[in-house]
């Protein structure tokens, strides 16, 4: 980043001077470092579960699931992590992880049972035992839009991949409609950001087979997720069913839609879907949902602007 983005790139810039919070965003930039302080390393080592977003040899983004007993991720050093066991066979991000040093990834480490989350993002190498992660920035978020859960068991049976393909089908499309939290991947600026989106069911329209919708509600007025987007569409979507552990992955691109009533919607085109059911796989409990959910109702026709035109490099 330049002495005069700090903490943020060029397309998070202009849309945080679209929506007129530049200063709000360099408060909470401050919160963004590269270390790992104590309190952080103490979440981590508490943690079941990590979702890594990373592109793949091709260059689709993907955001993935990690789980393991707690200790499975550990802050290793001031900045760095270590992921024992590396990603289940299969799965898109599995080959880049093992094999291919200097990966770009954003990771995000999301406790459901304290409804706390931490992101940190870096670069990957493989390891003995699974990969590390050396860090490069580290912060928290608010736990806005998180549903509490408690984990419940672990499945070690399981088919692995179950499906593949270009567009969602009916039961895929009924997992969509009843989620109430995804992950996204995106990326720009040489990095990756892994971040969450939830809501009450309902919140993700899906459109068509291969054409989502959500609204982004207001949050912590950092804009990395929608300023990656406004420089590079890429994107992958992780839903996981909670209560079964399988998880369901699209690859493909995403823009953003500003109304004119300030309120904001992403579209999301799929490319690539992959449902896996893999061993090892953590069950958890039906949410509690928090009151401060906005409530979902039925999409309202308004004027759109066009989206914010990609940043020349």
């Amino acid at each position: 980043m330049t002495a005069t983005s700090g903490p943020y790139h060029p397309g998070s810039r202009a849309v945080q001077d679209r929506v007129g919070v530049r200063d709000a965003a360099d408060h909470v930039g401050r919160s963004i470092g590269p270390g790992i302080r104590d309190v952080a390393a103490a979440f981590l080592g508490r943690q079941p579960m990590l979702v890594v977003g990373a592109a793949d040899a091709d260059g689709h983004l993907w955001a993935s699931l990690l789980t393991g007993a707690p200790g499975f991720v550990r802050a290793t050093g001031p900045d760095r992590i270590t992921v024992t066991g590396g990603l289940p066979a299969g799965d898109p991000l599995a080959g880049v992880l093992a094999d291919a040093p200097g990966t770009p990834v954003g990771t995000i480490a999301l406790d459901p049972r304290t409804r706390r989350r931490m992101r940190l993002n870096g670069t990957a190498r493989p390891t003995a035992a699974g990969f590390a992660v050396d860090a490069e920035r580290v912060f928290s978020n608010c736990p806005k839009y998180l549903q509490k859960r408690q984990p419940l068991a672990v499945e070690w049976e399981g088919a692995g991949v179950v499906r593949r393909g270009g567009a969602l089908d009916p039961d895929q499309v009924r997992t969509v409609r009843a989620a109430d939290t995804f992950f996204v991947a995106t990326t720009a600026d040489g990095g990756v950001e892994a971040s969450h989106r939830g809501g009450d069911p309902g919140f993700v329209e899906v459109l068509s087979p291969t054409e989502l919708a959500w609204p982004d509600y207001p949050g912590n007025a950092m804009f990395l997720t929608l300023g990656n987007l406004a420089e590079d569409p890429r994107a992958g979507l992780l839903f996981p069913h909670w209560e079964s552990g399988r998880t369901l992955q699209l690859t493909g691109r995403a823009r953003t839609e500003f109304r004119a009533d300030g309120t904001r919607t992403t579209r999301f085109t799929v490319e690539g879907v992959l449902e896996a059911e893999h061993p090892g796989r953590l069950r958890w409990s039906t949410p509690e949902y928090p009151p401060a959910n906005p409530p979902v109702a039925p999409p309202v026709d308004s004027p759109a602007d066009p989206p914010v035109p990609p940043v020349a490099a």
